[in-house]
């Protein structure tokens, strides 16, 4: 789940993180006020789930509190349209009104998993201020990480270290050893897949401050972070995606092609994608189920792909270990039962108790396009999409 900039920044803030000083304002005229607080001058900031939102007019520097109320005005209520949106964008609803900076350097912070060592790394350069990916590709020497290990928890010299890297010595070093730390307590507090602070600034008056951060917590752990996840915008998220959510799927994303995609293991779903690619199609969305063993889990999966109305054709592609795929199998039967996929559907079964999982397709009488493997599964979806 993501958060708005505002929401990381109060919980940054809360583990010792400095932040620039600042609120969320919902209305020009509550922009006004804060700017007027703020000693008359601010920068406007348009919270939604994006990057590059200066370069859109999202972001705009405000050097009185009538100007703050102007910007606030024609940033509420727009759809900001970047190249992380594509060209739906997504709607801004409040502004982060922030004091401006003096800023000396810029650098970049992270909290990030790592899932080939199987824990958090901190990721940090003197490059900030602009896509780490871009760093990463044209000055990959400037990437400088340390992974916490879970068994010993962050050491005081991993932030240290980092610190180094970053040229943040003297004066400096205590103060910059100590917001790594704090980070990464707030990562792990939180049940982080990501936290980000680009750019983390020096000041001229040789302050830290996170000027800009995100912050990401996974799905999984939003059973036992309840105040986090009362955050959650849906205003933010891809209608199909949020009814895959409310449902309990939590491995759907919607995708721009018309081939819908029902799989259990995210290496077969990219597999399976793959194989719709090289085939001609394009899959309309990713979608891994998991070990679903009842029907209804099925069901709720094909209505979201059988409701999408750029799916023309679906695909289900199950290898049965841990799931039945006579189960699946019943809830593919009952999805279509109740006109949940309208769209031709081609379904290839492999595994556990898939002479069970025939029959009951067998058995049903209604059509469905069948397949032995998952390349010939995905020849037919293609087909199917095109008639």
């Amino acid at each position: 789940m993501k958060l708005h900039e505002y929401q990381a920044k109060e919980l940054l803030a809360r583990f010792g993180v400095p932040v620039p000083k600042g609120r969320v304002a919902r209305t020009p005229e509550e922009a006004a006020a804060i700017t007027k607080e703020l000693g008359g001058k601010a920068v406007i900031k348009a919270q939604a789930h994006t990057g590059a939102r200066g370069k859109a007019g999202g972001v705009k520097v405000a050097n009185s509190p009538e100007e703050a109320a102007e910007h606030a005005k024609a940033i509420i209520g727009m759809q900001l349209v970047t190249h992380q949106t594509g060209p739906q964008g997504l709607p801004v609803s409040a502004v982060l009104v922030e004091e401006l900076v003096d800023i000396a350097r810029e650098l970049y912070l992270s909290v990030a998993i790592d899932n080939t060592p199987g824990m958090p790394v901190i990721i940090a350069s003197a490059e900030g201020g602009m896509d780490i990916e871009e760093v990463a590709a044209n000055h990959p020497e400037s990437i400088h990480n340390q992974h916490v290990d879970p068994a010993a928890g962050f050491q005081p010299y991993q932030g240290r270290a980092i610190a180094f890297k970053l040229g943040l010595t003297g004066d400096l070093l205590n103060p910059a050893a100590a917001l790594i730390g704090n980070l990464v307590k707030a990562f792990e507090a939180s049940d982080g897949s990501i936290a980000e602070i680009n750019p983390l600034v020096v000041t001229k008056d040789g302050k830290l401050l996170a000027a800009d951060a995100k912050f990401s917590t996974d799905d999984n752990a939003d059973y036992r972070q309840k105040a986090i996840t009362e955050m959650r915008d849906r205003s933010q998220e891809a209608e199909r995606e949020l009814e895959a959510h409310d449902a309990g799927i939590q491995n759907y994303v919607k995708l721009d092609g018309d081939i819908g995609c029902l799989v259990n293991g995210a290496g077969l779903a990219m597999a399976t994608m793959d194989a719709i690619k090289f085939e001609g199609g394009d899959p309309a969305n990713f979608l891994d189920i998991g070990t679903a063993n009842n029907p209804e889990a099925v069901v709720a999966a094909l209505k979201i792909i059988g409701a999408d109305p750029d799916v023309k054709a679906v695909l289900v592609n199950i290898f049965g270990g841990l799931a039945r795929t006579d189960v699946i199998a019943q809830g593919i039967v009952d999805a279509r039962n109740q006109g949940l996929i309208p769209q031709p559907t081609v379904v290839r079964l492999a595994g556990t108790n898939v002479e069970a999982g025939m029959k009951i397709l067998d058995d049903s009488g209604l059509d469905f396009g069948r397949a032995d493997g998952f390349a010939e599964a995905a020849r037919l979806a293609v087909a199917a999409s095109k008639k």
